[in-house]
């Protein structure tokens, strides 16, 4: 059953002979719990594509649909919303808030969605990730490879149908990079959490369901692996 369906998507910067289209006429969807690997060149429009599907992004044309809804139809408020409740976000650089402490930012999109903060699964969390030890630390405090852990927590905590990474591993060393991928892994398959990662990575990627390769903002290949 689709969770993702992605109708005709554009997304075109400047107009007339100055037009840049970022995204050309893209067409595709994703199955509940699938992990898709979106590979391609830089430029060619991965990062355009993952914000427009969280609702970071509008498109100039077409249409995004999750769980049924059309995203690009939602208002600003009701896209916040959306995010809070329906999509985890991982940076390449992290993007945790520097004066929060580790256990602020992972609590923080259930805070901001005024929901209570169970703090069993608060621990349960932190174990996973490898850092109960760092919960009242500050970023700044922490080394590029628990950052990143710290973010991917908070995209988890709040059990979010739809992950959507993009270059989660670009900036760690490679035992930090096959522990970060370990972990989303782990997830969308014991909670059959949709994921989408962008990655140059080809050895991450290859892990995938499936892979997309984006070419000057349109699919040039799409493969089913598993």
């Amino acid at each position: 059953m689709n969770i993702v369906k992605v109708e005709h998507l554009s997304k075109v910067y400047g107009k007339g002979e100055n037009a840049v289209y970022a995204l050309n006429d893209i067409s595709f969807s994703v199955d509940r719990g699938e992990f898709v690997a979106i590979v391609g060149a830089s430029g060619s429009g991965k990062s355009t594509l993952l914000h427009i599907l969280g609702g970071v992004d509008r498109p100039t044309s077409g249409k995004v649909f999750i769980d049924g809804e059309d995203i690009c139809a939602l208002n600003d408020t009701q896209l916040a919303i959306f995010r809070r409740r329906q999509v985890g976000l991982i940076y390449q650089f992290y993007n945790l808030i520097p004066v929060l402490t580790v256990k602020e930012n992972i609590e923080l999109p259930l805070l901001l969605d005024n929901r209570q903060v169970d703090e069993t699964q608060f621990k349960e969390m932190v174990n996973y990730l490898g850092i109960a030890d760092k919960t009242e630390y500050l970023p700044n405090q922490l080394s590029g490879g628990q950052q990143q852990r710290v973010s991917v927590g908070r995209a988890l905590f709040a059990a979010p149908s739809i992950v959507l990474a993009d270059e989660p591993t670009g900036n760690l060393d490679s035992k930090n990079s096959a522990e970060v991928v370990k972990l989303l892994k782990d997830s969308n398959k014991k909670h059959k959490q949709t994921l989408i990662l962008i990655t140059h990575n080809e050895q991450i990627a290859m892990q995938a369901d499936r892979i997309i390769t984006i070419t000057d903002g349109k699919i040039a290949n799409d493969e089913v692996r598993r």
